[in-house]
């Protein structure tokens, strides 16, 4: 089991809540945030090993909070995953994201996806078992 940190950067506080859920009960810590701006100086302060943020946030939108974090030298093994409702997949990767996920989304798959970075960059051994997850087959939904 793993106590990296990761921050969820995300307006809408259920979905904040769940994802807070989803990663505690998979063996992860999280702080959240619920806007970019906030997000940006937790990065600087907490140095998490992930970051989930959606795209549309007051203050500091998920694509520019990407961008930020990929210019400090110290988020250089950051796991990134960013999420949307729209299709912005492309832009959320190009803000250098490692992985974009649409909106609903599967926490399942959410946990796979940051587990998969982290491992490609030796934060978490690679014969991590699976955790068990209360909320595996739930969906996020947008209000």
């Amino acid at each position: 089991m793993t106590t990296d940190l990761i921050l969820v950067a995300e307006d809408d506080s259920d979905i904040r809540d769940l994802l807070t859920v989803t990663l505690e009960s998979a063996g992860f810590r999280a702080v959240t945030a619920k806007d970019g701006h906030t997000a940006a100086r937790i990065l600087e302060v907490a140095r998490p090993a992930g970051l989930i943020t959606d795209i549309r946030m007051p203050a500091v939108n998920g694509l520019e909070l990407c961008r930020r974090a990929r210019l400090d030298p110290a988020n250089r093994d950051l796991a990134i995953v960013v999420m949307s409702a729209g299709d912005h997949g492309d832009a959320g990767l190009s803000a250098g994201a490692d992985r974009y996920l649409p909106k609903p989304l599967s926490p399942r798959r959410l946990v796979a996806e940051l587990r998969e970075i982290l491992t490609e960059r030796g934060r978490i051994p690679a014969e991590l078992p699976d955790a068990p997850s209360r909320l595996s087959n739930q969906e996020v939904d947008r209000k």
